[in-house]
């Protein structure tokens, strides 16, 4: 099933995405005897019981009888996990990995092949399809990820990666809009990414549950991958090509290293880091030493004022946002001191 949480009535509530039809799971609940939350928080601390009782909401607007719902064209899709208790984003992808600091003129780091890593993010910067509001020294070099993630689907702690997979909730398309200049410059402190990441981070359109995905599932011994084609397009354009089956870390593999003396609740948000290719840091760093080779020059590319930039993972929809700045000038970097 499809989940979206969707605005009616100034709240967001959740629904169930049936073609293009979306079926709010609160109100309909009550139809066949049940009483569940109206919003995504609520039924995810009750995952199985949800499923089970979506299941029959859908089943009953199949069968013609009477169910509350919503033409998509007609309602605001929000982030189908609007507010999740906790944000974490990994670093799953080797290629993507090896390929920017080859760029940057390092070596590949050997502690990648040892254990999956992970930051925290700000989950309270979450959100989905739509206009993305961003402050002046956002626009100085913004680049987009492309990344999947999961939402977890019930609590845990000290989790093995063999049962790791049963506490994913679904799976959803995920871009980790980046500020460039100020992630460069705050890490050269070691401390970080803060600022060059927590003022937005878009997931949707909706969560997939994983039976949906069944027939693209990879079985490995260290939990489940998908064979999902992942690509990225700036302004209708074709920019990046990838799949969610490079993960060389699974999600199973990160979970694990994330429930460590600690607890997942459900709802939270764990993202993949990016695919290789995935983003404009790594594409302009590979086009200029091409272009060096060659004696040539190269003009980076980044997202501007105006600009769409849209996700699409088979399987899991396309994530549409427009770079929208906000009309009050206001710098960050205007204010530094003892320069």
């Amino acid at each position: 099933m499809k989940f979206v949480s969707f605005e009616s009535e100034n709240i967001i509530i959740a629904g169930i995405l049936v073609g293009e039809v979306v079926l709010p799971i609160g109100s309909n609940s009550t139809k066949i005897g049940h009483t569940l939350p109206e919003q995504m928080d609520g039924l995810l601390r009750n995952w199985e019981q949800t499923i089970s009782v979506s299941k029959k909401i859908v089943d009953k607007y199949s069968q013609s009888e009477d169910v509350i719902s919503y033409s998509l064209k007609d309602i605001k899709l929000h982030a189908p996990i609007p507010k999740p208790p906790s944000f974490r984003d990994g670093y799953a992808f080797r290629q993507h990995v090896m390929t920017a600091r080859r760029n940057r003129g390092v070596e590949m780091i050997p502690e990648f092949d040892q254990y999956p890593i992970f930051y925290f993010t700000n989950h309270n910067s979450i959100i989905g399809p739509g206009d993305v509001i961003v402050e002046d020294d956002h626009l100085k070099q913004l680049d987009f990820e492309l990344e999947v993630a999961i939402v977890i689907g019930k609590e845990g702690r000290n989790i093995n990666s063999s049962e790791a997979d049963n506490y994913i909730a679904g799976y959803l398309v995920m871009n980790d809009l980046s500020a460039r200049l100020l992630q460069m410059e705050e890490m050269k402190l070691n401390l970080g990414p803060a600022k060059g990441k927590d003022f937005a981070t878009s997931i949707g359109p909706y969560l997939v549950t994983v039976d949906e995905l069944e027939t693209k599932l990879i079985k490995t011994d260290f939990g489940d991958k998908y064979d999902l084609r992942m690509t990225a397009y700036h302004n209708g354009n074709l920019i990046s090509d990838g799949n969610v089956k490079d993960m060389n870390w699974t999600f199973a593999e990160i979970i694990e290293r994330a429930s460590y003396g600690v607890t997942l609740f459900p709802g939270d948000v764990i993202g993949s880091g990016t695919v290789g290719t995935g983003c404009y840091l790594e594409l302009n760093g590979t086009r200029s030493l091409e272009a060096k080779t060659k004696g040539e020059s190269y003009t980076s590319v980044w997202l501007n004022e105006g600009d769409l930039i849209e996700l699409e993972i088979e399987g899991l929809g396309r994530l549409q946002n427009r770079i929208v700045k906000n009309p009050k000038s206001n710098s960050i970097l205007s204010k530094k001191k003892n320069l």
